[in-house]
């Protein structure tokens, strides 16, 4: 490309990305050059004031002071602009038949305990008795054995153990499961709640501008991955939560949505009625 030297509104696209002609790295000039081009579309197309881009200017600023160790501000923004999960729509397309992925989220903790089949992962007693269960299967329907289940969720008030230091049991509602010979699955939990993205900094305050809420309806959390499959990370969603169809990140998908079903059973171990979540997971070959 042939460098061009002098700025005009009319070709500013692409006076700037012929500038970067020389980059050393091909994959970032193509990138450079894409967003260049929407950016100062945009630009003439909103034709904001000095002010208003200043504006923008210490929003972005305020949304870098606001991350630490903990707290990535910058995905909080990525995450309620739906950009999150289109990423993860593009990196994880699958073939018919496999189910969803959905974004991994902020709270998963990569050594919970690997239990039993059938344990109870909710170790402090509190919130409605529930039983999850289910199949591992490949996309012919075959049952998948030995595959690896690690699996979160938030309690009865939409806290994560990690949230609640000293209230919550650490490694309170989370467990790691390995399907026997016929794929199958089954472990007890507590029915949970929905909650709120964090809301105290420029994302929760442009939230509150735009008239949104932060909050995401309720779910489980499922990494599933078997050997010869590629992992999925997803959700299982309540479909009559309160904020299944405006979820603050974009993450829910009708694919992924259960009945939470009241029920009593004497043969079942649990103490009157309990929500029974079923729930088959299908793999996509890697």
């Amino acid at each position: 490309m042939t460098e061009q030297g002098f700025f005009t509104e009319a070709d500013s696209a692409e006076v700037v990305i012929s500038r970067n002609a020389a980059a050393k790295d091909a994959r970032l000039a193509e990138v450079m050059a894409v967003l260049i081009r929407h950016l100062h579309a945009a630009v003439k197309e909103i034709e904001p004031t000095e002010e208003e881009w200043l504006k923008a200017i210490l929003f972005l600023t305020e949304t870098g002071h606001m991350c630490t160790d903990w707290r990535q501000e910058f995905i909080l923004l990525s995450d309620i602009l739906g950009v999150s999960m289109l990423v993860d729509a593009i990196n994880n397309r699958k073939p018919k038949g496999a189910s969803e992925s959905t974004v991994l989220g902020p709270f998963h903790v990569a050594d919970a305990p690997e239990l039993p089949m059938g344990a109870n992962i909710c170790l402090d007693q509190k919130g409605q008795p529930m039983r999850v269960h289910g199949r591992i299967l490949d996309t012919e329907g075959n049952p998948i054995p030995g595959a690896k289940i690690d699996v979160w969720q938030a309690n009865d008030e939409g806290f994560y153990d990690v949230q609640q230091k000293g209230i919550q049991p650490d490694f309170n509602l989370r467990g790691v499961f390995r399907t026997g010979a016929d794929g199958s699955y089954h472990f007890r939990g507590v029915k949970p709640k929905f909650y709120p993205i964090p809301d105290d900094g420029p994302v929760g305050k442009l939230l509150r501008q735009l008239g949104r809420h932060p909050y995401r309806p309720a779910h489980l959390h499922y990494i599933i991955e078997a050997p010869g499959f590629d992992r999925l990370v997803t959700h299982i969603f309540d479909p009559d939560d309160p904020y299944i169809r405006s979820d603050a990140v974009f993450g829910v998908k009708e694919s992924l949505m259960a009945q939470f079903k009241p029920m009593t059973d004497p043969t079942s171990g649990f103490e009157g009625e309990f929500l029974d979540l079923e729930f088959d997971f299908v793999l996509s070959r890697s």
